[in-house]
């Protein structure tokens, strides 16, 4: 029997990858809020009746629910918009699990923890410091609170990984930073620590898991675990295509002013219980530099 997987917010960066990731392992059906064509089936999440009858018509094995309001700077512009995507939605998904009967692996972010005391186990209490980890933490809430639905939350960082264009990525969009000689100077973040991982590696990641007869724990991680500031990312993008750097101005201040919107300092995710699933492969983690390099090289 075909193994059926829906992906939410499939245009994006990570729900291409797992896209293209699960083709030829599974049946899929792309949802995409904006897009069709391509493969993609457009679908706002919100409209409750049609959102039941596609899951219900397509008799899926797993949803995975991508598709959120990711940017912390929008939403803080529209909290009742993110509020209803990135916490009432997941309800909804979590209670048609539960009636459809399918697993639902909920997207998360390691922005659900206030950056205080790393790394972060799948346990620890989250306290989110902005209405983006708030409205994930919620989403979290609501899918814990249906009883009886197959499902379970993968946090994951600051992601990267192939896209269309840069700017659908807070990683890639620094790779433009870097290019952008004209003589404008950049003040980039060198305070909060992140651990950027490859989109890619999460969706090969996500094949395995679907394949494996191991329980799903009901919150895992998965992230990287080589350290950056944006600043140093933005170093080894300079390294990587030869070019000059003096246009970007370290910047190891927390946000702070109006407007500014509250980032942790280190919410590293603890992987442990994510490698005790052993599944094939493990991880299989890349190397951040080294992926770039393969990558800006065949652009």
């Amino acid at each position: 029997m075909t193994f059926k997987v829906v992906i939410t917010g499939a245009s994006g960066v990570l729900g291409s990858a797992i896209r293209n990731a699960f083709k030829g392992q599974a049946q899929v059906l792309a949802l995409s809020f904006t897009r069709s064509g391509n493969g993609l089936t457009q679908l706002d999440l919100l409209d409750q009746n049609k959102l039941e009858s596609t899951l219900r018509d397509f008799k899926s094995d797993w949803v995975i629910h991508c598709a959120a309001e990711r940017r912390p700077d929008v939403a803080e512009k529209d909290p009742d918009g993110t509020q209803k995507l990135n916490a009432d939605v997941p309800l909804h998904l979590a209670q048609l699990a539960k009636s459809l009967d399918f697993t639902l692996i909920y997207i998360s972010t390691d922005y659900v923890f206030d950056g205080t005391s790393p790394p972060y186990a799948p346990d620890a209490s989250p306290n989110p410091l902005q209405l983006y980890g708030r409205t994930k933490r919620d989403g979290e809430l609501s899918i814990l609170s249906v009883q009886g639905a197959a499902a379970a939350i993968l946090r994951v960082p600051v992601l990267y990984g192939p896209a269309p264009n840069n700017s659908d990525s807070a990683v890639n969009i620094l790779v433009d930073v870097v290019k952008d000689q004209s003589g404008k100077t950049y003040k980039m973040d060198h305070y909060a620590t992140r651990y950027p991982t490859n989109v890619v590696d999460i969706a090969n990641f996500l094949v395995r898991l679907s394949a494996s007869k191991t329980p799903i724990p009901t919150i895992l991680h998965y992230s990287g675990d080589e350290p950056f500031t944006k600043y140093e990312m933005c170093l080894i993008f300079a390294k990587i295509l030869s070019l000059p750097h003096e246009h970007i101005i370290p910047d190891a201040a927390p946000p702070t002013g109006a407007g500014a919107t509250t980032r942790p300092r280190d919410c590293r995710l603890g992987t442990k219980e994510t490698d005790d699933l052993a599944l094939d492969g493990g991880l299989g983690l890349g190397l951040f530099e080294e992926w770039w390099t393969g990558y800006l090289q065949k652009q």
